[in-house]
């Protein structure tokens, strides 16, 4: 079976995408799920986005991480999913996207998308953790998946792996685990971010609800104002923008590009489950 798929990235955060609205794409082979985003063997991707119909929303979108484990909701996916999905004429310019997490709404603007988030949950300010024998001041929310943030004079030199991995399993977070997010403050509306993804398990050069994340719980600690610029490790600049509330933030938004790279396609075989690869640059 061939199947066609993009090859897309949000702010170097990439994806591979398929118009799975016949829903006929092998998404329970986790293994050749992986396969497609093996990095020196396969399309090599941050994860898989299917385009599905939906009775709730203009389509579903289905995200799974590198692992072949399904997440609950992705920001740069969602708006890669949102331009591709208007291009094909499955969604109009404003549109709804179901996810696990919720409906989320985008609009196009040009290449650009602007995301409406679901509403954060489950916030922990200004709390302590117990990370490689120190005590490690975080605060967590959770944008659509669980982040935990935590703020450094040295974004650069911090060794966002190895910290990242001890966060990402420790046992305050289980049993589902959490992404971890290094910010750095570098003006009243602005910051830096290094993320290390749940599901990559690696640091990736961006995380849409990472960066949602690092936005609103810095702000509701006072350290930065809506509309927070935030750069992401790949260079990239996004925007959130939001509504600070007594007890959380309101009408969170994402705004950011989502860019195409190449098409191509996949082949996919049961009995081969390595399958085959081929492609051309869009």
């Amino acid at each position: 079976m061939n199947i066609a798929f993009w090859k897309m990235h949000g702010a170097g955060n990439d994806f591979v995408l398929v118009d799975d609205r016949v829903r006929t794409f092998p998404a329970s082979d986790t293994a050749w799920l992986a396969n497609i985003c093996a990095r020196r063997t396969g399309v090599g991707c941050d994860g898989i986005v299917l385009i599905q119909p939906s009775e709730t929303a203009d389509f579903k979108m289905r995200f799974f991480n590198p692992d072949g484990g399904e997440a609950e909701m992705c920001g740069n996916a969602a708006r890669c999913a949102a331009r591709l999905a208007r291009e094909i004429g499955a969604a109009p310019n404003r549109m709804s996207i179901q996810t696990v997490a919720g409906v989320v709404r985008a609009e196009m603007a040009g290449h650009d998308v602007r995301l409406r988030m679901t509403d954060p949950v489950d916030w922990r300010l200004d709390r302590t953790l117990d990370v490689k024998g120190r005590k490690l001041a975080y605060s967590f929310v959770n944008t659509g998946v669980p982040h935990v943030i935590v703020e450094t004079d040295d974004l650069a030199g911090c060794d966002a792996l190895a910290l990242g991995a001890a966060i990402r399993y420790h046992p305050e977070f289980k049993p589902a685990g959490t992404n971890a997010n290094f910010i750095a403050i570098t003006g009243p509306d602005a910051l830096s971010i290094r993320t290390c993804e749940r599901g990559v398990e690696a640091e990736t050069l961006a995380c849409g609800t990472g960066i949602v994340a690092a936005a609103i719980t810095a702000a509701r600690r006072g350290r930065v104002k809506p509309p927070v610029r935030v750069a992401a490790a790949s260079g990239d600049a996004l925007i959130v923008d939001f509504k600070l509330t007594a007890s959380s933030a309101a009408d969170v938004t994402l705004f950011g590009p989502a860019v195409h790279v190449f098409q191509g396609a996949l082949q996919y075989q049961p009995d081969q489950r390595r399958g085959g690869f081929s492609g051309h640059v869009a």
